[in-house]
């Protein structure tokens, strides 16, 4: 009988080291802090190709609301995201990486579908521009959604902001009229408005006025023009850009206030670092709306400065546009709250019966913590929205027996939600007889997916699939192995492994790291214009070799001229190296 007790005792005394173990709250998700391989979103049925990029996912914490920012790149014509927007080996780029790391934002690289105008751009003239049609307005859309909805990402749908030189200027006035309850901040570089053509892009046409651009904007934001209320925008030019016309700044800013509505007041000029003068317009709230900032003797080009590449059409001489605009979106959202997201600093878990659990925390919040969340996973699923508030909280629940994982989040009074505080997986009641699945193994990843397989449990009638603590399985599977799909490229995940039997679940298999691979591994070949046409890398167009999926020219389709492409996705080359 000593014996028992004692062995019962040790069970007890270890069960409660096990639940009165204390998670301290995680912060949002890190990145990598690099640049991506280049990705393959959605295909264009109109311009032709897959739409690819890159996007950098930084290791800093994001500096608004808890959240991350989410910004849009638009590169120029006779540009590409791998060759002048990202950073390389050899240059800084559009010089976003910095700005990124300040303010914690994702930022997305895009390259142009297509061949559009017969140089690599933006299809900004499109006189049938709208949200649901393929084309460019339609892909772009749908990657923002991409982004703004992967969990991991921590994407702020209040914090999305789009900008771009030249195409992708005119490109993001367009975004910033079509979908300005997507945008919050919109910032154009040398961007020609809606309703001009590419034969106009030089002067502007007569009798084209920022009534005529107010009017264009207006109409394509159709029902959603109610969001102009609260998005803010600027434009940029360079006092020596003989491109693209520079009385298109002014009516750029002018048409969206007038697509705003209200008044405003013109603030004095003041200095922008970099030889850039800026002009505010206040609102008749006394809110900073837009911003026109001329550059003194730039030319057509990206405002780069010191630290980005300096050569086609990136300028690194001058103003830094993204530092500048970055700090303009951030310190004048009017969507986003400016006071900082809750936190979790602390939860647990208490076997108080044979059946009863307590899970407890803490947070804090400006204005105070509104409202506790606890979700449980096991053989009783819990999702209480209401389980306390204030400084901290502590709730029963009567469970079945069994093993539980689970997390417990903070709602301020804003209705912003903080990052859920995992809580480690305890026991309820007896243990289960069921042993853990053993074995755990993944087959060959993908850049989407990843293959498991474990052995079999005796007395198993199924089994469950754990993702990053979270179940993956709806029910349970009944074969010993699985497939996790909707996965993000190059990003490691954890998974784990339960098997359930007819009244109970056993405890967590060991847990695996597996990484996803890229979303493709580059390559390149050299060899003449005439070879690459001939095995299906180039195509011919008029006598000359044009690089299938980018269209850039390569020169004339014979043997005597010769090429490096490289294939960065399916069907998808470049002329050069590897980005």
């Amino acid at each position: 009988m000593a014996i028992n007790i004692k062995h019962l005792m040790s069970r007890v005394l270890a069960a409660a080291i096990l639940l009165l173990t204390v998670c301290t709250a995680q912060a949002v998700t890190a990145g990598p802090g690099a640049w991506s391989v280049q990705q393959t979103w959605a295909a264009d049925s109109v311009n032709g190709g897959n739409l690819t990029g890159y996007f950098y996912w930084p290791a800093s914490q994001p500096t608004l609301g808890g959240k991350r920012a989410l910004v849009l790149v638009l590169h120029g014509c006779l540009q590409t995201a791998g060759g002048d927007v990202i950073n390389t080996t050899g240059d800084g780029g559009y010089n976003w990486k910095a700005a990124a790391d300040q303010y914690g934002a994702v930022i997305v690289a895009p390259n142009a579908t297509g061949n559009v105008y017969n140089n690599h751009c933006w299809d900004y003239a499109n006189t049938t521009h709208n949200r649901s049609a393929a084309g460019h307005d339609a892909i772009l859309l749908d990657l923002v959604g991409r982004f703004v909805n992967d969990p991991q990402l921590a994407i702020d749908p209040n914090q999305v902001y789009v900008t771009g030189l030249s195409s992708g200027g005119g490109e993001t006035m367009v975004l910033g009229c079509l979908a300005p309850d997507i945008f919050a901040g919109v910032g154009i570089n040398a961007g020609p408005p809606p309703g001009t053509t590419t034969l106009q892009i030089g002067a502007v046409p007569s009798g084209y006025t920022a009534a005529t651009a107010g009017s264009k904007c207006k109409a394509m934001a159709g029902a959603n023009a109610g969001a102009f209320a609260t998005q803010i925008a600027g434009a940029v030019w360079g006092t020596s850009d003989f491109t693209v016309a520079q009385g298109y700044g002014p009516i750029d800013t002018a048409g969206i206030r007038l697509a705003y509505g209200g008044s405003y007041t013109k603030g004095a000029a003041v200095a922008v670092a970099g030889g850039g003068s800026n002009v505010p317009y206040i609102d008749s709230n006394g809110k900073l709306r837009t911003h026109e900032i001329t550059v003194s003797g730039m030319g057509h080009a990206w405002p780069a400065g010191s630290g980005g590449q300096n050569t086609n059409y990136v300028d690194s001489t001058r103003v830094n546009y993204p530092a500048f605009v970055m700090d303009f979106w951030f310190k004048n959202n009017l969507r986003a709250p400016a006071t900082p997201g809750p936190e979790m600093t602390s939860c647990g878990s208490t076997v108080v019966s044979g059946s009863g659990v307590t899970i407890s925390g803490a947070g804090t919040a400006t204005g105070g913590v509104a409202s506790y969340g606890v979700l449980l996973n096991g053989p009783s699923t819990i999702n209480d929205n209401a389980a306390g508030s204030g400084a901290s909280f502590s709730k029963t629940y009567n469970l079945a027996s069994g093993y539980y994982t689970g997390s417990v989040t903070a709602t301020d009074t804003l209705g912003q939600v903080s990052t859920g505080c995992p809580l480690a997986q305890f026991l309820v009641g007896s243990a289960p007889v069921l042993q853990p699945p053993t074995g755990l193994a993944a087959g060959t990843p993908t850049a989407s997916s990843v293959p498991l397989s474990w052995n079999a449990v005796s007395g198993a009638s199924g089994y469950n699939v754990y993702r990053n603590g979270a179940k993956l399985t709806a029910s349970p599977l009944t074969a010993t192995g699985y497939t996790a799909s909707g996965l993000a490229a190059a990003t490691t995940y954890s998974f784990a492994v339960s098997a359930v039997g007819a009244s109970s679940e056993s405890a967590l298999s060991a847990a695996i790291n597996v990484t996803t691979a890229p979303a493709w591994s580059c390559t390149t070949v050299n060899a003449s214009n005439y070879a690459h046409v001939q095995a299906g890398r180039a195509h011919d167009s008029g006598g000359y070799a044009l690089a299938n999926g980018s269209n850039q020219n390569m020169g004339l389709d014979n043997l005597f001229y010769s090429s490096v492409l490289a294939q960065t996705a399916a069907g998808y080359y470049i002329i050069g190296a590897c980005p």
